[in-house]
This record gives structure tokens, sequence and C-alpha cells, in this order.
């Protein structure tokens, strides 16, 4: 049985910095691309980051590109993403989630899912 568990979210103020953590378990996790994606109250869910399942491509949506980072560490398993310069339009739940083509921004895409984590950035 395939899991995620995403971890690390939190109550920040505005401009800190916060790591999520997405441990997977229950598939081949070198062979999968991997995506982070939010959902605000009352929003769809947007794309925020894409890693190959190399480590060796990126994608960034616009409004994250340069702020966040996405990296993976194949021997643990897990993904992560790092957020600097948080704003109030970052609060979110923050997904993690395996699958997809090269590249892929779109949700529909994605075969497996977490639960997601609260991020609430706020002064």
């Amino acid at each position: 049985q395939v899991q995620l568990v995403e971890s690390g979210g939190g109550f920040l103020q505005p401009g800190a910095s916060l790591r999520l953590s997405c441990a997977a378990s229950g598939l081949i996790f070198s062979s999968w691309n991997m995506g982070w994606f939010r959902q605000a109250p009352g929003k769809e869910r947007e794309f925020v980051a894409f890693v190959s399942w190399s480590g060796g491509m990126t994608r960034y949506a616009d409004s994250v590109n340069g702020r966040f980072t996405i990296s993976r560490e194949n021997a643990k398993n897990t993904v992560y993403l790092q957020m600097n310069s948080l704003k109030p339009e970052d609060t979110a739940i923050y997904f993690c989630a395996a699958g997809g083509i090269v590249g892929s921004r779109t949700p529909s895409e994605y075969n497996y899912w977490g639960q997601g984590t609260q991020v609430t950035v706020s002064s």
C-alpha cells in the first residue's frame, strides 16, 4: 500500500522560512516523479513544484519561483520543499504527490497523494 506522509507545517510570520517533508512508502520511490501542490480555502488545488525521479529536473509555479526549492533524497524515500520569504498568500494545505509525466503541473496526472500539512503565514 502506497503511503505519502507530509510533515513540517506550522504557523509562521511573513518572511519566515519552513521546510516541509514528505516520506514515501510502498513504492519504488526512486522511480517516481514527485510534486508539491497546495490548496487554500475556497480555491482549487494548485501546482507548487515538481522534481523528476532522479532529481535532475525541477519546475516551479511562478508564484513561488525563487523562494521555494524542491529536493529529494532517494535513499530516504523523502521529498522536501524548502520555503523561504513566506507570504500570507502562501497559506494553504500543502500536499505531496507521486506520479505525473515529466514536469507535470496537473493534479489529475498524479497517482498518489498524501493527506496534507497546514501552513499558515500571518502577522
